[in-house]
């Protein structure tokens, strides 16, 4: 019998179960009195009585009105009470019926009006009593006041509790839901994460080579056909720097560590950079070191090598520079790279906020690898000045071990 104020749960519907096997079970023993007790009342009055009140009883919360209107269910109650007092003429034994009646005005009525018909209903009941006894005293309100009590306790008491457990499960559903909108926001930075990742690499790696495999056959093609064995040298490196592409495809799909460093440490693999580029474009590229070498972190070396490839490729695409040089400082805490150029240089600023086109994805990719490993990123540079890529990284302990 709940309204659709309030959803009937496990627990309420025992209690319903419970409420109709009472109204039930004491109709029947006002009968069963009536019949076999001398002072039950008349048995055919009061069997007609008990029977009009269940009817009604039995009705009431088969009806849809009932269950979802406060106003029909008040009209419900109404109609019950008028049954329920033709049980109380008929027989003292209808006070016991005011119990249930208790239970049920105040489910169906709200917490002021259940209250006001619990008044109402415990009145009738002792004003009933003492119409049956002839006489009225404290002992006949005791019973039905006692019981209004105690209904009304339970019933509020229930109601808090329910209302307790429904703000717990809406806390619940909400930490749920922001759970999994947590879990989701990771997951899409997680996404964005890797996404930029896969393009830095793509940018220092495959997109790099790519271009000098393009100015190597451009080269190739100016040298024929008067040039053949120039063209043809052109041609291998060509097809060696697209040998290094798919190694460097089969990595990805691997997510090993770059081919330049496998089993190489970091100067190893800048030296064999340096060459590769020098034969490839022409560029004259020397490396430095200096210091005691320490073997970085597979992270930090990693970060090294592509900034050192993303310089050089720009350096040869845009600077049109004579020389270049890499320069690799071992310090204690510390290690740097420079590459710096003789070209035309350029203004840091008018590309700063510049992505796409040509190498302006360059810088900023620099500038991301090593702000994730907790560095520093510096560009030297100043139109007809050449220009100089800086980064410095922290060596831990545990990195240099």
């Amino acid at each position: 019998m709940a309204t659709e104020r309030s959803r009937t749960t496990p627990v309420a519907r025992v209690l319903q179960v419970c409420l109709h096997l009472l109204v039930a079970g004491l109709l029947a023993l006002a009968v069963a009195r009536a019949v076999f007790v001398e002072r039950g009342g008349d048995p055919a009055a009061v069997a007609a009585a008990a029977t009009a009140m269940a009817a009604v009883y039995t009705v009431g919360p088969q009806l849809a009105a009932v269950r979802r209107s406060r106003r029909a269910a008040a009209l419900w109650l109404v109609l019950l009470g008028v049954t329920w007092a033709g049980v109380l003429i008929t027989t003292q034994d209808g006070v016991w019926l005011a119990f249930p009646l208790y239970f049920l005005e105040l489910h169906l009525l709200g917490r002021r009006g259940g209250l006001v018909a619990v008044g109402l209903t415990a009145a009738a009941s002792i004003a009933a009593w003492s119409w049956h006894q002839h006489s009225f005293g404290f002992a006949a309100s005791i019973g039905p006041a006692l019981g209004a009590a105690v209904a009304t306790a339970t019933v509020l008491g229930y109601q808090a509790l329910y209302r307790e457990s429904e703000e717990r499960r809406r806390l619940i559903d909400e930490l749920t839901a922001a759970r999994a909108d947590a879990a989701a926001a990771h997951h899409t930075a997680g996404v964005l994460a890797e996404r930029e990742r896969l393009a830095r690499e793509i940018h220092d790696t495959l997109a790099q080579s790519l271009t000098s495999i393009q100015l190597l056959l451009r080269a190739a093609q100016r040298a024929l056909p008067e040039r053949t064995e120039a063209a043809a040298g052109y041609v291998e490196q060509a097809r060696q720097a697209a040998q290094d592409n798919l190694d460097e495809a089969r990595r990805f799909v691997r997510a090993l560590t770059p081919p330049a460093l496998d089993g190489d440490p970091l100067p190893v693999a800048l030296e064999r950079l340096s060459a590769t580029t020098t034969a490839q474009s022409g560029l004259p590229v020397k490396l430095h070191v200096s210091g005691d070498p320490v073997r970085l972190s597979a992270a930090q070396e990693v970060a090294l090598l592509r900034i050192a490839q993303s310089a050089l490729g720009n350096t040869v695409r845009h600077a049109g520079a004579t020389r270049a040089e890499v320069t690799l400082s071992y310090m204690e805490g510390e290690v740097a790279l420079d590459v710096y150029d003789d070209g035309a240089g350029f203004d840091p600023a008018a590309v700063a906020g510049r992505t796409g086109g040509d190498g302006g994805f360059g810088l900023p990719s620099m500038r991301a690898r090593a702000r994730a490993l907790g560095g520093g990123f510096t560009v030297e540079s100043a139109p007809g000045e050449g220009t100089t890529v800086a980064v410095q990284l922290p060596v831990t302990p545990e990195a240099g071990q």
